[in-house]
Formats: C-alpha cells, structure tokens, sequence
C-alpha cells in the first residue's frame, strides 16, 4: 500500500509546516475532514524537513501519547526540533525528551521538590499577584488595556520563578527574556536576537546553580542541583537545560489559555455571565477554556517499532505527529466540540497531553487559570474586545500575541 494514501487533492495542499496556515486556513474545517476522510495520513517533505505522519483523532491521539514503548519522545517533542539535523539537543537530557527508566526516575525526584508544602507557598502568592494585575488594569482609566502582554504574560513567569527560586527581583528581567526567546516573526526580532536571549537564560540559569549547590535551598533548581539519578549527579548542563524547559514549558500553556479565555469571553457574552453568576463552578470552565484553547498544538513522537494503525504501517524511524488540538475538537470525544459551553462534562481534554509525559506543571497551570477567573468574576462586569487580537504565527502555539480589550468594572450592586 502506499505509504501516502488517498487523500482529497485540495486537504493534500495543506502544508502543516508553514506556519501561516494556521493564520490563513479554516483550520477547523481542515481537521473535521481529515478526522472524517484520512484519520492517518503521510504528510510529505517540505523545505522545512522530512515527511510525517498526521494523527488527528482523539482516540489515536490518545493511543499515541500513552505507548512510550513504541512512542519514543527522546528524539523530540515538537515538529519543528524533529525536524532539525541531528533532532532536538536537548534530547535525553530535559524531562519532556526522556524515556523510560530515566524519565521515571527524574520525575520521581522532581515530583519529590514539588510537595504540596512547596506548590502552597507559590499557589498562595497568586491570588493576589493576579488581583492586583487585573485590579490596575481595570483601573488605569478607561480599563481598554492588551490583556495578553500586560497581564497573562507576567502570571505565569512570577510562578515558576517562585517554583524554581528565582530572586523576585529577577522576575521582570526573566519575563523579557523569555518573551523574546519564544518570540515569533511579527515581533521583529533577528534570528541572532533570539539566540541571544535564550543564551542568556542558560546563563543565568547556570549562575543559580553553581550557588544552590553550595547552599541548597526548598526549590527546584536545589532538588536537581543535588539529585543523583542510578548514584550518578545530574550534570550542569542537564539542570541548565531542565530550567530552561521549566521556564518555556510553564508559560505557554497558561498563558495563551487565559488570554484566549478573555477572548472567548468577549465573543460569548452568554457563557461569561453563567460564569460570572455562579451558574457554572469555575473548576469546570477552566477545563473548558483548557479544550477550548489547546495552546501547544501538537505532540511530537518518533517510532521505535512498526505499527499498524487504520490500516497503514508506521515504520520504525518514522516522525509521528500527533494534533491534541484536533482531537479536542473530535465529534467522537465531545458533544458539539465547536461549542464553547464551560458547564461541559465530562472533559477528558488532551491540552496537557496523555501518558507518561502529561504535563509535570498542570497543577501550576489550572491554579493560574482558576486565579485569573475568580478576579475578572469579581472585578469585570462586561468583557469587550477593543481592536482585533494579534494571533501567534506559530506550527506549535495557538493564541494571541495582543489582545486589546476592555473590562467594564462592576458595581457594588453587580458584584454580589
């Protein structure tokens, strides 16, 4: 059989590698028919790398992300790192790009560090770091501000510098160098200033190490500075690049995902005022907004053994790309999955992934949600859209760089 398949002529021009598809295509049409006509299909070589397998359905997804025995995720994670000579370099050496057994015993020690002792103490500084954000935003005159870059950039960055043991007077500085480390091409940044920026993150990075390792503090920069994985220390490079995952990884998902909630928000008036009422439990629209968003896009894996599935071989050696944003929209999984309705249940979401690799931080990242829906409940009456949000140009993120809005405060009278 061959290994392309039949596939509609017009879906087959699709190129998944260029990140303005994503921008310019009906992305969610484009999925609903390669759910219904070619669940599995090949998608061939592009200048940007070599061909991959395209796995849009939940329950394939779901299949994908739970067999790390003949789905290995050391060669990468990301479509565009597999797609690299010689595959991601921090393969083998973060937490994401581990297998078994070493993934275990990392995520054993790292879990270790992330007590709940640990995660209360940063949980407990969120709350208020997120009213006072939202409470001067709303504040600052006619309340029309760009939530994504005055607000939901600055949350999740004071949260994992706090978990990591960053110095709070650090935090601003960290914030505009992560900023510009997963910039994308509409921020006008040069390739060179990219590289920089995330160099001087494994710079800083390494200069908090070599102090923890002389005084060990209750964080987790300190757990992997003074860890031994099979009595063997982890070395400074595998913490460098552990704390630079720790940094990208905890921001993305949360971040795009509040933005893209307010977003929601604005274009359903109706679902913003059964949450603001109390008619739906916040806990149940996070995941919501969670399915809804889908911030990284897709899962990368690379085969270790053939297998079989809907009847095509994927061979070993073979890039498997498996699109979580698809299968939270599967007819198959969800009832009305193109509705945004924050009472649904159940919400077996995969916006953190499924298997062993699900999400070390999705703690992290529900609290910060939850925090930014309490606040705008509490403080927000009404949720316009200003101007038109700037969405990612990205193969991997689904969001809004920019999202101008307003948030008309409420009365005394409003907020009971």
């Amino acid at each position: 059989m061959s290994r392309s398949g039949a596939f509609a002529d017009d879906l087959n021009t699709v190129d998944l590698t260029d990140p303005n598809t994503f921008l310019r295509t009906d992305i969610e049409e484009f999925w609903r028919r390669a759910r219904e006509e070619q669940p599995l299909y090949l998608h061939p070589a592009t200048e940007r790398g070599t061909e991959f397998w395209v796995v849009s359905r939940y329950a394939d997804v779901m299949a994908v992300l739970q067999d790390s025995e003949r789905f290995s995720s050391k060669p990468g994670n990301m479509m565009s790192s597999l797609h690299k000579a010689g595959g991601d370099p921090a393969a083998g050496k973060i937490l994401a790009l581990t297998d078994a057994p070493r993934h275990n015993a990392m995520r054993t020690i790292l879990l270790r560090a992330f007590s709940p002792r640990t995660r209360k103490a940063v949980t407990d500084k969120l709350q208020q770091r997120v009213d006072d954000l939202i409470g001067r935003a709303i504040e600052s005159g006619t309340g029309t501000f760009d939530f994504a870059r005055d607000v939901a950039e600055r949350i999740p960055m004071g949260m994992i510098c706090d978990l990591l043991g960053f110095p709070a007077e650090d935090h601003q500085y960290l914030l505009d160098l992560s900023v510009k480390a997963l910039s994308t091409d509409e921020d006008g940044l040069s390739e060179e200033d990219v590289w920089l920026s995330r160099n001087e993150l494994l710079v800083y990075c390494q200069e908090i190490i070599e102090a923890r390792r002389e005084d060990p503090q209750d964080d987790l920069i300190s757990a992997m500075a003074t860890c031994r994985i099979d009595g063997e220390p982890m070395t400074d490079d595998e913490v460098v690049v552990n704390c630079y995952g720790f940094i990208l990884a905890g921001d993305h998902t949360s971040r795009l995902a509040m933005a893209g909630a307010v977003h929601a928000f604005a274009r359903y008036p109706e679902q913003w005022r059964a949450l603001k009422e109390g008619r739906i439990p916040v806990a149940g629209a996070v995941e919501e907004v969670l399915r809804w968003t889908t911030p990284p896009m897709h899962t990368g894996r690379t085969a270790t053994a053939d297998v079989t599935l809907h009847g095509r071989r994927i061979r070993a050696g073979d890039h498997v790309i498996a699109w979580n944003s698809s299968a939270n929209r599967d007819e198959r999984a969800f009832r009305d999955p193109q509705v945004l309705d924050l009472a649904r249940t159940p919400n077996k979401h995969l916006a953190f992934g499924a298997g062993r690799h699900f999400c070390f931080g999705s703690y992290l990242a529900r609290a910060e949600i939850t925090a930014v829906l309490k606040s705008l409940c509490d403080r927000a009456e009404r949720i316009e859209l200003a101007a038109e949000p700037t969405p990612l140009r990205s193969t991997f993120l689904r969001g809004f760089s920019s999202l101008p809005v307003t948030l008309v405060p409420g009365t005394k009278e409003s907020a009971k």
